[in-house]
């Protein structure tokens, strides 16, 4: 078992010359000419990025939409890490076969980035090898390696040495020791990402025949060395990026690149960082509250709480320090076991945040902290349940009948569905971060709220005081 050790190892780093590295990939990138799609399995993905757009679905033609914006980089949310297998299996299919239309009918290649979860969760290797084989099929492209890159700063989320860490306060742990780990649907056992990728493989590839990118070789600039590195990658075998800082993303990517202009193919099976520096994405600081909030709603906003992780649930106490007045409303999701039940809890809360909310008072509708598990192994089933306590809790957004000021949706699965199912959102324009890690949306002209601020807050994100924080941004005065 690996050990947990403190953060300050990060600081024993050796440093390079940013502006230097800046400069080569700034010059790689502007000989890139390709699409990058990144298929997104939650909406959380987005939370690097800004001024970039978001689809909710994957038809042709939005895909084609998106490939004939100016940006380098678009955003397809799936939504997938709440399917079946079958239905994540099935769907992308489709999504394959409309980015091959989308590429011929605009005559642009493309790059995929698969976002998954920083602490590995989601269908993996499922939606990477449904990819590989349908474009393989439908194109002269052959996809010789898949890039595993989990880094994601702002979330605390660490590769050194080839095991995947999560900050806890200041220690870093293995993700295998973490509650991610038990995940009912996405467990695992192994934080060395090598023998993730054999675990999850189910042993269709080896740790010990994997490629490592190695932190002492991004730190030394040794580029050339990190492309020869790629350049020998065939079979769809797994390269491991170390990384503790966006400049390992960068030299990386400089590299990557490289490799790509030698004819190398790859998919990546990454988190959010690697998406910011592949689009060329500047740093921009954190929303303001002038930049989110109109001047004429006098309603309140309204939190949504889904997610269950041990961090949420601290947050969640600590918002009930909030410096302004907030109606916190229990969704009890252990009514499911009775008939109607989850309908007459959808209906009781509403009736309450409702009232609230008209009368300019912020509310926080929260499920019950006791998770309603099925005694039963079958994860398939365990997700389905998750899926129809999510969608109860999400019709809350949808049947509201009046504007709030703000909403805010914590956990993957629910601020996914706010967005799509109960704002109908299909377009959305990523305002940027109010925090770090925690993404902003705008809602489009189609939604039922439209020009409606939506902060997309992931579970596992954030100090224990970063919830009120921002709830405290959007009500100050």
């Amino acid at each position: 078992m690996q050990e947990k050790i403190d953060i300050s190892i990060l600081e024993e780093i050796p440093k390079v010359d940013e502006a230097y590295v800046d400069l080569l990939l700034n010059k790689g990138l502007n000989l890139l000419n390709r699409k990058i799609v990144v298929l997104d399995d939650d909406p959380t993905g987005v939370q690097t990025v800004h001024n970039v757009y978001v689809y909710t679905d994957w038809k042709e033609e939005s895909i084609i939409r998106g490939f004939t914006e100016e940006n380098s980089l678009f955003f397809i949310l799936t939504n997938s890490r709440s399917f079946s297998k079958d239905k994540t299996i099935s769907e992308h299919r489709i999504i394959a076969e409309n980015i091959v239309k989308a590429s011929k009918f605009t005559g642009k290649e493309f790059v995929i980035i698969s976002r998954s979860d920083s602490t590995l969760r989601g269908h993996y290797p499922t939606e990477t090898q449904v990819l590989k084989q349908e474009i393989e099929t439908l194109t002269n492209i052959r996809y010789d390696g898949e890039i595993i890159f989990p880094f994601f700063k702002e979330g605390g989320r660490f590769t050194i040495d080839n095991i995947h860490y999560v900050k806890e306060n200041d220690v870093l742990v293995p993700a295998a020791q973490t509650e991610f780990a038990n995940d009912k649907t996405f467990g695992y056992t192994s934080s060395h990402m090598g023998e993730w990728c054999e675990e999850k493989n189910q042993g269709a590839y080896k740790a010990s025949d994997m490629v490592y990118i190695s932190l002492k070789k991004i730190r030394a600039l040794d580029i050339e060395y990190i492309c020869k590195q790629l350049i020998q990658v065939k079979n769809f075998n797994k390269v491991i990026v170390n990384a503790v800082d966006y400049v390992d993303v960068k030299i990386f990517m400089i590299a990557f690149i490289k490799a790509l202009a030698e004819g190398k193919e790859f998919i990546f099976r990454s988190a959010a960082a690697v998406t910011k520096v592949f689009g060329g994405i500047p740093d921009k600081p954190l929303l303001s509250r002038n930049e989110l909030i109109g001047k004429d709603n006098k309603n309140g906003g309204i939190v949504l709480i889904g997610s269950h992780v041990m961090k949420t649930t601290r947050q969640l106490e600590e918002l009930r320090s909030c410096s302004y007045p907030i109606e916190f409303i229990e969704f009890n999701q252990h009514r499911i076991v009775e008939e109607l039940g989850l309908e007459k809890e959808v209906e009781r809360v509403l009736k309450i945040a409702e009232a609230n909310i008209r009368n300019g008072k912020t509310v926080v509708v929260y499920t019950r902290r006791e998770r309603f598990d099925l005694d039963t192994d079958d994860k398939e089933k365990q997700l389905k349940i998750s899926v129809q306590i999510s969608d109860a809790v999400s019709s809350i957004i949808g049947r509201l009948n009046v504007r709030p000021d703000f909403i805010i949706a914590k956990g993957g699965i629910t601020s996914s569905d706010v967005g799509t199912i109960a704002l109908k959102v299909k377009r959305a324009l990523v305002m940027g971060q109010i925090a770090p890690g925690i993404p902003v949306w705008m809602t489009g002209d189609e939604s039922k709220f439209p020009g409606l601020p939506y902060v997309i807050f992931p579970g596992n994100v954030g100090e224990d005081s970063t919830l009120r924080e921002i709830v405290e941004l959007f009500i100050a005065v």
